[in-house]
């Protein structure tokens, strides 16, 4: 399975005890992909619409324990889409679909259409319980999370822009920086930072993907440690290669053009033990010497010689 249905079902089993985060969820399901329909008899009746069996399933076992209403599932094979399936949860009854829309104030009170979508005037997310069932339902809905082993993605689907900044401003109410993106006829509210996605899994009660996820993270950082210390080493032998091999050549031009004797006997000494170490760093030089020097003095030394050799070189031109 993929991370995102690893993650969903997590969440799908996870109990609820108290009824007013179970609201919240179900607010969350239904405003999140549901179609609610109105006969010309006005009557009400509600579609909750699902790609997976298991939303499908916790959509009704939380209506079932809520409302003591029971919804029926239908499931309807897709030949031409990318989902092999599309399961329909569906409310029948108009009493029964009224008493949920009101209870989750869908509607008013008059039966008229009314979604308030204020984070802090919201009766149904007041509670920071109840903030954590709605963000909840709404990742069980539409959301989706990449594999951490290949990248740091979280995103929620939403229909409307008022859906996705409401969407937004909840997870900023727990300190999680998000992005809206419009994407085609829907909004997408995106985490692209995986301590980010961390803070919302946690949010939400996904314990088990959190603890996988931070593992990932840690390994992950451990071999970017690793590789940028390779990396630096890398440089370092790199660095030290080409500037031994430029004193080499400096030296060997001094000695072609007018014999090591042209250099004073502190700079011979130095140049000689250059030729014959030219692996070694600055400060090993220094340490063979007798007696010791130490590596700011070998480097003045050896500048002086490239400074001689670059006066050479300027005087045979």
């Amino acid at each position: 399975m993929s991370f995102t249905s690893d993650v969903r079902e997590e969440l799908c089993k996870k109990t609820i005890n108290n009824t007013h985060c179970r609201v919240a969820e179900i607010a969350a399901l239904i405003s999140s992909c549901s179609d609610i329909i109105i006969s010309i008899d006005n009557e009400y009746q509600l579609v909750f619409k699902t790609d997976t069996n298991i939303t499908a399933q916790r959509f009704v076992d939380l209506v079932a324990k809520t409302f003591k209403i029971t919804p029926q599932i239908t499931q309807k094979d897709n030949q031409l889409s990318r989902t092999k399936h599309t399961f329909f949860v569906t409310i029948d009854n108009d009493e029964d679909t009224r008493k949920v829309l009101r209870r989750i104030n869908i509607v008013d009170k008059n039966d008229e259409m009314r979604e308030n979508l204020s984070v802090n005037h919201n009766e149904i997310i007041e509670r920071d319980c109840c903030k954590r069932a709605y963000l909840r339902g709404a990742f069980i809905a539409n959301g989706s999370v990449s594999d951490p082993n290949k990248d740091y993605h979280l995103e929620i689907n939403c229909p409307t822009e008022d859906k996705a900044t409401q969407i937004k401003n909840l997870m900023a109410a727990f300190g999680i920086a998000s992005n809206i993106l419009n994407r085609k006829d829907n909004f997408m509210v995106y985490i692209k930072e995986g301590e980010g996605i961390g803070d919302f899994l946690k949010v939400i009660g996904a314990s088990v993907a959190v603890m996988e996820l931070e593992n990932i993270r840690i390994l992950k950082d451990m071999s970017n440690y690793y590789n940028r210390q390779t990396n630096c080493d890398a440089a370092n032998i790199k660095k030290t290669v080409t500037t031994a091999r430029r004193q080499i050549d400096n030296i060997q031009y001094i000695i072609d053009e007018v014999g090591i004797d042209y250099l004073p006997d502190k700079l011979q000494h130095i140049a000689q033990m250059r030729l014959d170490n030219p692996e070694m760093s600055l400060q090993e030089l220094g340490e063979s010497m007798n007696p010791p020097l130490g590596k700011s003095g070998v480097n003045h030394r050896l500048r002086k010689i490239n400074e001689i050799a670059e006066k050479l070189r300027n005087e045979e031109v």
